[in-house]
Parts: structure tokens; C-alpha cells; sequence
């Protein structure tokens, strides 16, 4: 297989040229044939990181050839690196990248405000990436996973695999083929209560880092903090600002993708959000968020507005959700579309309805079969079909998303949104989260 160079010397050439950044042309494309074996590199071996991990080398066609987990322990390096022996290992993803002649493949599964900067060198240095969801940390970050797989002709995958589910697969097919007509109008929540902290201020003091873990390497491009119990690794950073997007971030590109996919939604028009007042450096509780996008061929008006809700118990209201019938019990996630002959409910991982029953009889409404998400990665960078959540989709899926977590730090405003421009037209404060800071000598380069 094709040799490539190494990060230090992919970083020692772009440094030279400055922000552009130009390659060779054999490395623009890294697709082999399908009897190749694809070798990969995984950076982030715990929690989801260990899904992804198992779900892509379940390929026959996979070969593990590195891994990198900045924590040592059992739950995390330590399960992956007893399972997969023979692949390297690694506490600092830098490090990985510079064997990336023996790389082709890089999962990404780190907390997400690590995602694009890992993601966006391995592209450059023209790798294929799969990335968990949400794609990115900002809005910007998701703009530049989008260009950098355009530009380095990569095969991309973001980590939504409910995508791949009958369930959602189904939902999209039965839109598609008009069984609910033109849809008016879309409601999607996630009413379930998240184990990670919200709504608080930061801890005080520090408690000693544990010797199995890489403190400073977790940070990362974020702001130095003190390490703390509990509060931010392995899992908790998810309700902090500076490391994770909120319930929002966390649940929006599974349980929106069926509502893009079916409607072949672009980017929103504008967006308002309700919210209670944030806290400096934590995420709220609870949040609504109406999008207004421009209408498709799958909707009804020029316009359609798609609403998002979450917070512990919060459900949209039951009168604007068409032929639903009030004693039907809604699921704890998932998302209502009303058309102009039914409405489809699409619970979160589980099989869609739709209503009025008697309109729809199960024996005669088609269902599609799953596809496995990993392996086809795996599968589409052998050159053997393409992924169904590449970043050309999976990259405005996120904009959107990490729209409405700018939305709820200005609730009650609406945001005005060019898409093109990648500007909040009407608040320059919101504009100013758009993108974000970056440690020193942490800095991502840009496509």
C-alpha cells in the first residue's frame, strides 16, 4: 500500500507554507482495493471509543495496528490493548500520527472538543477518519471536517449508527415515498435525565492526577484546569462547556439525523432558543430550540420549522403533533413529523409509527433492513461501496446542532444564520462562538 509521509514532517512542511496547505497528488486519494486489508489506528480506546474499536475491526478486512487512550488503565488502554496485542500503543495521539506510513484508517472517539483537532491532521496527512458524534466541538471546527475530507479526497464516517438501524432506514424510506405527504412541521426532544453534571460552577481546588492518566495530554487544546475526582475524565466533561456540547451536542446528531435524512434538510434560516440562564462553564439542564429552514421536496411550505426539547420529562405539546392521538404514549426520545395525510413518530432506537393506525396497516408498510455502520467505513475505504454519514452530511448536521447550543447562551434572541458565510448576521456576540481558543501550541491548521 502507498506510503505516506509522517505528522512531523506533514507539520514541518505546512509551518513553511504557512495557513495553505498543499500535497502531493498521490496523496489525494487513499481508497485500495477490496482484497486489501485497511490497517487502523484508534485514539480513544474507553467507553465508546472500545464500541467503535470492536465494531470497525470486526471487519475480516481490518488489521489494529495502533492504539491510543491517554489513560492506562484496564477500562481503557489496558481492555483494548489485551484484546488487539499486536498493535502499538500510545498515550499521545501526536506520537500515533507520526507512524501514519502504517496507518490508513484513524477512529476518533475522544470527549468532543478533541474530535477536529486529531481528526483534521490525519485527513491532511490523507487518512481515512471515523469520528464519534457530534463531528465537532464548534461550529467552525465542523465547516473544516467537511472541507478537509472534500480537499483530501478521504473516506469520512461520523459515529451516528442508529443511522444504520432498520428503525431510522425505515423511517426515511417511508418518508420518501410520501406515505405522510408533505411534512409541516417536525418536533424532536430527548426528555431523559443525563449522569453528567449540569448547571453548576466549576469545583475548587485539585486533587492528585492518577497515575494511569495523562492529564495534561487529556486537555489537550482546551484551557489548562486542575484535575478533579470524578468531575471531567472519564465521562463527566460531557456537561462542561469547555469539553462537550450538552444534551443538545450529545443527543442531536443521532435523533435529528432521520429528520435531515428524510427531508434532505440544508442549514437552518434562523433559530431561537428558551433556556435558563447559563452558568459560566457548565451546561443547562433544559432547552428549546425552533429551527427554521427552507423548505425541500419533502415539505409542505417554504419553510419548515423543526423543534428540538430536552430537559427531564419535557415532551412537546401533544396538540401540535396532528394525528398522534393524545393517549399514545410518546417515547422518551425521538421525533414526531406531521404531514398533510399523517404523522410519522420516530422513537429513538425503536421501530417508527405511523398515524392514524387504521390508515397505515402494519402488514402493508415496507421495512428496511439494517447496514452495519462500521463496517461500512471499513468496506468504503477498500473502494467496496460509500458511507451514509460522510462529512459532506454529517458536517452541516453538526453546524445545526452546535447552532442551537449558541442559540441557548442568547435565549429569547433569534440568530440569524448565512450558511455560506458560516456568520450569525445579527448578534456579534453570538458570532464570537462560532469558533473558539486554543491552547498554545495546540492550535489546529486549518484547511
Amino acid at each position: 500500500m502507498t506510503a505516506t509521509r509522517n505528522r512531523r514532517s506533514f507539520l514541518k512542511s505546512t509551518a513553511i507554507a504557512g495557513a495553505a496547505i498543499t500535497l502531493p497528488a498521490f496523496q489525494y486519494s487513499r481508497v485500495y482495493g477490496a482484497n486489501d486489508r485497511l490497517s487502523i489506528a484508534s485514539v480513544g480506546t474507553g467507553g465508546k471509543g472500545w464500541s467503535d474499536l470492536n465494531g470497525v475491526a470486526a471487519s475480516p478486512h481490518v488489521q489494529v495496528v495502533a492504539l491510543c487512550d491517554i489513560d492506562s488503565s484496564e477500562k481503557h488502554l489496558g481492555q483494548a490493548a489485551n484484546r488487539y496485542q499486536q498493535a502499538r500503543q500510545y498515550d499521545d495521539w501526536r506520537k500515533l500520527l507520526d507512524m501514519s506510513n502504517e496507518i490508513e484508517g484513524v477512529l476518533v472517539s475522544t470527549p468532543d472538543f478533541m474530535h477536529a483537532p486529531i481528526a483534521l491532521p490525519a485527513m491532511q496527512l490523507g487518512k481515512h477518519v471515523f469520528c464519534q458524534k457530534p463531528l465537532t466541538h464548534s461550529v467552525h471546527e465542523a465547516r473544516q471536517m467537511k472541507l478537509a475530507a472534500r480537499k483530501y479526497k478521504v473516506v469520512t464516517q461520523m459515529c451516528n449508527q442508529i443511522q444504520s438501524h432498520s428503525a431510522y432506514r425505515t423511517a426515511v424510506d417511508w418518508v420518501h415515498r410520501g406515505l405522510i405527504g408533505k411534512v409541516k412541521e417536525v418536533h424532536s426532544w430527548q426528555s431523559g435525565s443525563p449522569s453528567w453534571p449540569r448547571h453548576l460552577d466549576r469545583p475548587t481546588g485539585n486533587d492528585s492526577v492518577p497515575s494511569n492518566v495523562r492529564w495534561d495530554l487529556w486537555q489537550g487544546v482546551a484551557e489548562e484546569r486542575p484535575y478533579k475526582i470524578g468531575m471531567y475524565h472519564p465521562f463527566n466533561w460531557r456537561g462542561w462547556q469547555a469539553y462537550g456540547t450538552g444534551q443538545l451536542g450529545d443527543f442531536g446528531c443521532h435523533i435529528l439525523d432521520p429528520v435531515f435524512k428524510s427531508l434532505k434538510l440544508g442549514s437552518p434560516n434562523t433559530l431561537t432558543a428558551e433556556a435558563p440562564k447559563l452558568f459560566p462553564e457548565s451546561w443547562t439542564d433544559s432547552a428549546t430550540v425552533r429551527y427554521e429552514f427552507p423548505g425541500t421536496e419533502y415539505t409542505a411550505n417554504e419553510t419548515i420549522r423543526v423543534t428540538w426539547y430536552d430537559g427531564v420529562g419535557t415532551k412537546p405539546p401533544r396538540e401540535q403533533l396532528g394525528d398522534v392521538p393524545a393517549d399514545y404514549a410518546l417515547p422518551a426520545a425521538g421525533s414526531v413529523l406531521v404531514g398533510e395525510k399523517g404523522s410519522l413518530v420516530i422513537p429513538h432506537v425503536a421501530m417508527p409509527k405511523l398515524f392514524p393506525e387504521d390508515k397505515f396497516p402494519a402488514d402493508k408498510t415496507p421495512v428496511v433492513e439494517s447496514v452495519d455502520h462500521y463496517t461500512q467505513w471499513a468496506d468504503a475505504c477498500r473502494g467496496a461501496g460509500e458511507t451514509t454519514s460522510h462529512f459532506d452530511y454529517a458536517g452541516p448536521l453538526t453546524e445545526t446542532v452546535l447552532l442551537g447550543t449558541i442559540g441557548i447562551r442568547f435565549a429569547g434572541q433569534t440568530l440569524n444564520w448565512d450558511a455560506k458565510s458560516l456568520a450569525i448576521t445579527n448578534n456579534a456576540d453570538g458570532q464570537n462562538y462560532i469558533t473558539k481558543p486554543y491552547r498554545k501550541g495546540w492550535e489546529p491548521v486549518w484547511v
